[in-house]
């Protein structure tokens, strides 16, 4: 059975930094294509940014384009979120996704595999 852990959300002021991260068992992220979403209530899960399975391609929406730095550690099996300049309109559960895609799928209902979701709240 498929489990992504996720850590590392939490609160901090605007213009502060987060790191989320996303683990699984050895070697998953050898042959998952994996995402970032973020959901507010009342809305649906938004793409934020994505990693190939060979970790050589990045995607991130525009609006963290700059702020956000999706990598991987493959030693721990981790994949991270590093969120840095964070605004109130950060606020929102974020989610890891992997799916068995060669590319970044922006569309959650694509992903086969979540993570539980963690709280990043953003306050002025």
């Amino acid at each position: 059975q498929v489990q992504l852990r996720e850590s590392g959300g939490g609160w901090v002021q605007a213009g502060g930094s987060l790191r989320l991260a996303c683990a699984a068992s050895e070697g998953f992220w050898f042959d998952h294509t994996m995402a970032w979403f973020r959901q507010t209530p009342g809305k649906e899960r938004e793409f934020v940014a994505g990693l190939s399975k060979n970790a050589g391609v990045t995607l991130y929406t525009n609006s963290v384009k700059g702020r956000f730095t999706v990598s991987r550690e493959n030693a721990k099996n981790t994949v991270y979120l590093e969120m840095n300049n964070l605004r109130p309109e950060d606020t929102a559960v974020y989610y890891c996704a992997a799916d068995a895609y060669p590319v970044i799928v922006k569309v959650a209902d694509r992903y086969s595999y979540w993570g539980q979701g963690t709280q990043v709240t953003v306050s002025l």
